[in-house]
């Protein structure tokens, strides 16, 4: 059988070249090899986890500690650790939650956490979001609010972007825009169309005001509104992982199109939920969707769950199951999910996410001066990426130098992830001070100039 051995970077760093054999080598202890050894010999190997990077023994606030005692300041998180890691206030919800003598929750019958969680979920989201449906992940997550729009549409077809990702699972991963997650695999879930997100540093028409690059991505949404009838929905992010930051002007004129070609608006905020942007939630700097989509840190960081939120009149589905799921109202997990709202909201979290986010943009900008290696900085929040290339000009991208950086930044103390093979992605705990940010911003100062400086992994 012929395989596709093409490496992946889209979606992350890889888990075959040689700078990490490199620093598997010069980092892997006797102790950590034994458990890496493990879980190559157990788990099936794919690309992105097994083999994995290194073996963790705990996590603490924005740190991560691997086996040999080193702590780093994690960047990456898998978006999971908004209130930090193992956070005090949501291990005693859970305790006490476990007391209870209530978590799994059959289905068929409610609890008295899920309830409250759906009900501050109405609370703080925006105007007009009341009702909810739980799951275990954020792929399901989508696939619900998928479903939920084929249905309240009697369509079928949908508009997302290219280069997006939704998660792994059949229709996720149908509406996603990265071939990694859909090649090989045969016909996907039909009528899903892409289009262009609006990149501002890196559209592919050469155009240089942002008002143009807005004017042709609408175009491109609105052709395929009208070639297209049957559109259930327009699916993305309103701010994309890397991150991209369309104008508010786009994302309304997203919305205008969706009320006028009879589609429903649905805003994955998986990742940039829960404070990340510097609101509660990223929909807050742009428009009201038609369905919000949570997950990762709606956890709290300690157990897995997701979910959707939509409008009273979306309550459309008593003869189907849309999210007919095992643990849809689990109460551990809701009770998890509320401490962490909870946490965020009493040490404002959000507006601390605002400010210091924005004091490490201008840092990071002032940095650009500096290194030749650095093209863009963009970020909202705490939610921010370095675009690195190799000419400014004509903003080729430094796949090369960027997993050097990488591998650099975590034998300095720092974890952060690469996307597209070149943008450095930073979104740390929001809970870290700018002491902290002080030092994560150096270790990147350090990495970028060494390497810039000749010195290879």
């Amino acid at each position: 059988m012929k395989k596709d051995k093409r490496i992946e970077r889209e979606q992350g760093d890889v888990n075959t070249t040689e700078n990490r054999r490199k620093y598997w080598e010069r980092h892997l202890s006797e102790p950590a090899k034994t458990w890496f050894d493990e879980d190559a010999k157990y788990f099936l190997h794919q690309s992105l986890s097994t083999p994995v990077l290194n073996v963790l023994s705990r996590a603490r606030g924005i740190y991560i500690e691997d086996m040999d005692g080193k702590k780093y300041i994690d960047m990456h998180g898998n978006g999971v650790h908004n209130a930090g890691y193992n956070n005090p206030a949501v291990i005693e919800a859970l305790k006490k939650q476990l007391d209870k003598g209530m978590t799994f929750c059959p289905r068929r019958y409610t609890n008295a956490a899920a309830v409250k969680l759906a009900k501050k979920l109405a609370e703080i989201t925006p105007a007009g979001l009341c009702r909810s449906l739980f799951c275990p992940g954020g792929s399901e997550a989508i696939e619900m609010a998928l479903m939920l729009a084929k249905q309240v549409t009697g369509r079928f077809k949908t508009i997302s972007f290219w280069d997006s990702f939704h998660g792994a699972g059949y229709g996720a991963a149908s509406v996603g825009g990265e071939e990694h997650f859909s090649a090989g695999f045969g016909p996907m879930v039909p009528g899903a169309f892409r289009v262009e997100f609006p990149n501002y540093y890196r559209n592919p028409w050469g155009f240089s005001r942002q008002e143009e690059v807005d004017a042709e991505c609408l175009r491109q949404i609105e052709l395929v509104l009208k070639r297209e009838p049957e559109m259930a929905a327009v699916i993305g992010e309103p701010i994309s992982a890397t991150p991209v930051i369309p104008s508010r002007g786009y994302w309304k004129g997203v919305k205008q199109l969706c009320e006028q070609y009879g589609a429903l608006l649905v805003f994955d905020e998986i990742i940039e939920g829960f404070g990340r942007t510097g609101k509660m939630f990223a929909c807050e700097h742009f428009v009201i969707p038609d369905v919000l989509v949570l997950g990762k840190s709606f956890g709290g960081g300690l157990v897995p769950f997701a979910g959707i939120v939509t409008h009273e009149k979306y309550n459309v589905c008593p003869h189907r199951s849309i999210g007919h799921y095992t643990h849809e109202k689990n109460a551990l997990c809701s009770a998890a999910a509320l401490a962490e709202i909870a946490y965020i909201e009493e040490n404002n979290l959000a507006d601390h996410a605002a400010e210091l986010g924005g004091y490490a943009l201008r840092r990071l900008i002032d940095l650009r001066e500096k290194h030749r290696l650095m093209g863009q900085v963009a970020g909202l929040g705490l939610h921010i990426g370095i675009d690195l290339v190799t000419d400014r000009n004509t903003k080729a991208r430094a796949i090369d130098e960027a997993e050097i950086i990488m591998f650099k930044c975590l034998e300095k103390g720092l974890s952060a992830k690469t996307i597209e093979g070149n943008i450095l992605t930073l979104r740390p705990a929001l809970v870290i001070t700018r002491d902290e940010m002080d030092r994560a911003i150096d270790i990147i100062d350090e990495a970028i100039g060494e390497v810039e400086q000749g010195k290879k992994y």
